[in-house]
This record gives structure tokens, C-alpha cells and sequence, in this order.
């Protein structure tokens, strides 16, 4: 089994599309941050496991779910269908040592970190300013794209001890992962156009907030 953690806020047109599409042997955990417009019911409705997280923001909601997996492996990703649960196998396929009839090239590749690659199917999928915000802190980690589709083990996650509750925790869990010599890969993934109003990229504003939020984490881990 493995834990996939999907933050949601207001994300109920997206989440039956996302759930309905959950690899086998992959338990979704919505984590709600607040919605007012019935997410979590219909996360309930799909079989999800659903976590309340009533403190705002992206980390917040990130680390509630990882707090309450209990799979050897767990995954991020976002529930406003811009990615594609069916991808996840792959980007799972690439952490070190895999999974029991893992593909060989696991133990090859040797991930500890794995990152979905975004790779946008139309324009409206990333609006240029999210995409050069994204570059330009993607670039300071070392990293081609800051994807939000990930996948490492629980155990190492927490070690990591985490702390950013807003839009800085997964690049905090970059540089904290890359500080422990843990080996990063990256992986190509499809990007969507989100489903519903986006409350981070889809405005100006909403991008410059995650990137001071980015550069906080910059300065400080």
C-alpha cells in the first residue's frame, strides 16, 4: 500500500476525476484545509481517507497528511486534476530499492526523493508567471521544475523535520533532503489545466506570495 496526500481546499469539482483515477494499492488521504464547498464530503463519498487540518496553508495540509500515513511510502500530489493520478507508479517506480517485483532500474537509479517533471499540455496549464516563478526557485534547488507530484518514504519524510506551513514546505523538503545527501530524481509528468479557480498560480498575486514564501525557506534552511 501506498499513501498518496492530496491538500484540498475547495477542490469539489476536481476530486471525483482525481479519485476515480487512484492507482490500485494507493490509498488517497484529502486533507481538508477548510473548504466550504463540500470537499471533504465527496473525498468521504469516493472511499478517501479524509483529515481535517483547520490551520491554513499548503505545508500545513501537507504535513497533516503525512502525519497520518502509515504506508512505507508516501506520495504528494495536488486535487485540483492538473496532474494525473496514473502517473504516480512511475514516479514511485524511480525511489531506491522500490517495491517487492520493482522494475530493476529502481535499484539503478537509487532515488530517495522522486519529483514529477511538469510538462504543461497546453498553454493554459501554466501561466507564464507561475512558470518563471517556478524556474527561478526550481533553479536555486537544483532542480529543472519544483513539481508538487512527489514520492519518498514516510520515515525519512519525517526525519526530515519539516517546518514551513505555507507555500514553502516542499521546497524546504528539497533542500533539507539534499543537505542529508539524499539522491533526487525527476520524472516527466503531465500537466493539466486545473479544474476550478486556483487559489496560488492562477493570479500574480497568488504566485509572488508562494515565492516569498520560497525565499524564506531559502534564506533560512
Amino acid at each position: 500500500m501506498i499513501d498518496v496526500v492530496l491538500p484540498c481546499l475547495d477542490e469539489a469539482a476536481a476530486l471525483p476525476w482525481v479519485l476515480t483515477r487512484m492507482p490500485a494499492g494507493h490509498r488517497p488521504i484529502v486533507v481538508d484545509n477548510g473548504s466550504t464547498d463540500g470537499s471533504a464530503e465527496i473525498a468521504e463519498a469516493h472511499g478517501a481517507l479524509v483529515v481535517h487540518e483547520p490551520r491554513r496553508g499548503f505545508g500545513a495540509a501537507c504535513h497533516a497528511g503525512l502525519l497520518a500515513a502509515t504506508a512505507d511510502i508516501v506520495c504528494f500530489m495536488d486535487a485540483d486534476a492538473s496532474l494525473d493520478p496514473a502517473d504516480l507508479p512511475e514516479v514511485v517506480r524511480l525511489l531506491a530499492a522500490g517495491l517487492p517485483g520493482a522494475d530493476p532500474d529502481a535499484d539503478r537509479l537509487g532515488a530517495d526523493l522522486v519529483l514529477g517533471r511538469r510538462r504543461p499540455v497546453s498553454f493554459r496549464a501554466w501561466p507564464p508567471h507561475a512558470r518563471l516563478g517556478n524556474a527561478l526557485v526550481a533553479r536555486r534547488a537544483g532542480l529543472r521544475d519544483l513539481g508538487p507530484m512527489r514520492a519518498a518514504r514516510r520515515t525519512r519524510l519525517l526525519d526530515l523535520n519539516l517546518t514551513d506551513r505555507r507555500s514553502g514546505y516542499p521546497l524546504e523538503m528539497v533542500l533539507r533532503a539534499r543537505a542529508q545527501g539524499w539522491r533526487i530524481a525527476e520524472t516527466d509528468v503531465a500537466y493539466h489545466p486545473r479544474t476550478g479557480r486556483s487559489k496560488v498560480t492562477g493570479t500574480v498575486r497568488g504566485t509572488l506570495r508562494a515565492v516569498r514564501d520560497m525565499r524564506r525557506v531559502l534564506e533560512t534552511v
